[in-house]
């Protein structure tokens, strides 16, 4: 969520901040502001909306400087509003944006309006520029005021910092909200997404925990949380903005839909040897890692979460080690055991999710044998923090509700399964049967993605629908719980899964007419238990929707639609069903006439608690 953008240079750098914020539009917002230095003066556009609101308004009347900075805002503290949205100036001299939630906002508000502060906004963050500001009349430049300030907020934090009196530098600072500085020939930038700066540069370098930079057009000082100087590594950007594109898509999600077989064809893509997944596609040190573990912790949000809940059911019937899943922001405000020899598995597209962050930091205090991400970002926090990292290598992901990442998630923890199974004695048979499994699946996926348009005539059926429930078994209840998340998201249509074993527990009593039942049913040893639960659903009126194997005997009726699945193993059973599920979400929400790529109230990447 929200964008930072930044720029110090010779030319004129507005249409840089503005194209920086449409490249990370993907990330959620509901505002859009730009404040450039011009003659020793600030001046600022905000509006709330797209990013394309800002621009017009920057047709009409346009900024002219070299230094400037933009955001797009995903409220938090006060509603989506022109006053609210960012830059946040005091007294016409310090402009800031910032990203991230600053806990110890009303204490500090209440004292800086006793120091004369007149606040503006409903936001947490016009506290940081009129600290500033303040403490401005004690330090000698910007730097050190900015310093100064940054050691009384509590909470998140990535903001930058200018000031009209001193137009030529920026004064970065970085807790819990990630930024990265971009290198360019006389002129430098800050984003807080590699990916708004890549027309202008491929050189990058990020802030660690508490890093302050100063940032001109020809330096940039970097200082850790206790003011010394420090080097961070430059790195040449091997990202490619290849999303930024929708081609012969209407939306995002449609393309990333029909990414995925490319997608998992390149995540596996140097990753398997002589028919077995090598230890190292999980980092350079994983086979000293991975080779007593007993135990795997799962910790991720959302999307990943049920990621997680897939592999737990693979961890332990076929690697052997029990596993546990929870989600990331219950993790970290409670009390856990840590069995002996556990490895911690964080699943992050981002890598930025701050409660995923914070799980793993507080995982590491424990005394976990091995950390690992499974993370779609390189250079992210998750990534530079944990032992091992398998990258997913997907492509940016544009559209707000995950399709490809979940996928490419799903196959990684697959590998897992194999490499984590082998060190506790997995049978070569059965590596061998993961492992074509995983060969196979691009194809599959392909195969998967030709239901398309019988899906696309079954959605017509939601078009007054406001409720629908989803059922799965075994490994398939996660895809359940990922085929109701996406129809909430995009659709805004409320979606509930359960386990269809638990039906007779009291989500029988929903059934009538009126609510869908959404069924997933693979041809595996759950099948007569799942058509059991299906016959309990049609004796109460309901309707179902069942996409069923070829296999496996579901016949269309009055009470039930069958979309057949082309047959698949077990192995890939999860990831293939997740395929139609995308596919009648997008098309429902289509129907329901809502902003697909960029649902409301939602962001890409939650870098906030």
């Amino acid at each position: 969520m929200c964008g930072i953008v930044g720029a110090v240079a010779q030319r004129d750098v507005a249409e840089i901040l503005v194209e920086g914020l449409r490249r990370l539009e993907y990330r959620g917002y509901d505002s859009a502001g730009v404040a450039v230095i011009n003659d020793g003066e600030l001046r600022t556009t905000r509006r709330v909306g797209k990013v394309q609101e800002l621009s017009a308004a920057l047709d009409d009347s346009p900024l002219v400087g070299g230094t400037g900075i933009a955001h797009t805002r995903w409220a938090t503290h006060g509603e989506p509003s022109e006053r609210n949205a960012h830059p946040h100036l005091s007294s016409g001299d310090i402009a800031v944006v910032h990203n991230g939630i600053i806990e110890n906002h009303n204490k500090l508000r209440e004292m800086l309006k006793g120091l004369g502060y007149a606040f503006t906004s409903d936001t947490d963050t016009e506290v940081i520029c009129h600290l500033v500001h303040h403490e401005l009349k004690s330090h000698d430049t910007l730097l050190t005021a900015v310093q100064a300030t940054v050691k009384q907020l509590e909470g998140a934090y990535g903001t930058v910092v200018i000031d009209r009196t001193d137009s030529d530098r920026m004064i970065v600072a970085r807790s819990g909200s990630p930024l990265v500085i971009g290198f360019g020939l006389g002129e430098n930038f800050v984003a807080s997404d590699q990916l708004a700066l890549l027309p202008v540069t491929r050189s990058f370098a990020f802030l660690e925990e508490g890093d302050v930079a100063e940032v001109t057009r020809r330096t940039v000082s970097i200082f850790d949380i206790d003011g010394n100087a420090v080097e961070r590594e430059v790195k040449e950007s091997e990202v490619t903005h290849d999303a930024g594109d929708k081609g012969e898509y209407r939306h995002y999600m449609l393309k990333e839909i029909y990414e995925q077989p490319r997608a998992i064809a390149h995540t596996l893509e140097g990753r398997i040897a002589s028919g077995t997944v090598l230890d190292s596609a999980f980092g350079e040190n994983a086979a000293e890692f991975l080779k007593d573990i007993k135990h795997v912790q799962i910790i991720a949000c959302g999307t990943s979460y049920h990621a997680g809940m897939a592999a737990r059911y693979w961890l332990e019937d076929w690697a052997g080690v029990s596993c546990n899943v929870e989600i990331a922001s219950e993790f970290r405000y409670r009390k856990s055991h840590m069995f002996p020899n556990s490895l911690l598995v964080t699943i992050s597209q981002s890598g930025e999710t701050a409660d995923t962050l914070a799980a793993l930091r507080l995982a590491k205090e424990m005394g976990y044998k091995a950390t690992m991400t499974i993370c779609n970002s390189p250079g992210s926090s998750l990534v530079r923090e944990s032992d091992m990292a398998y990258m997913m290598k997907a492509g940016a992901e544009i559209g707000v509700a995950s399709t490809k990442a979940f996928t490419v998630q799903l196959a990684g923890l697959l590998m897992l399964t194999a490499v984590v199974g082998r060190h506790n004695g997995m049978s070569e048979e059965m590596q061998a049967k993961i492992t074509q499994s995983l060969q196979s699946m691009p194809a599959k996926v392909e195969q998967a993605l030709g239901l398309d348009d019988a899906i696309a005539e079954l959605a017509e059926d939601f078009a007054d629908k406001h409720h629908a429930l989803f059922l799965g078994r075994g490994d398939q209840y996660p895809i359940a719980m990922e085929g109701a998340l996406k129809l909430k998201e995009i659709s805004y249509i409320h979606a509930e899964a359960y386990a269809s074993g638990e039906l007779k527990h009291g989500p029988l009593a929903l059934i009538d007419a009126d609510m869908p039942v959404i069924v997933v049913a693979p041809n595996n040893e759950l099948l007569e238990k799942l058509k059991s639960n299906v016959e309990e659903v049609r004796a109460r009126g309901g309707l179902m929707y069942v996409f069923a194997d070829v296999d496996a005997e579901f016949e269309s009726d009055d009470t039930m639609k069958v979309i057949q699945v082309p047959h698949c193993d077990e192995f890939m059973a999860a990831l293939i069903y997740t395929i139609p599920l995308q596919l009648l979400s997008y098309h429902v929400a289509l129907i329901k006439g809502t902003d697909v790529d960029q649902p409301r109230n939602l962001a890409k990447s939650v870098t906030v608690e």
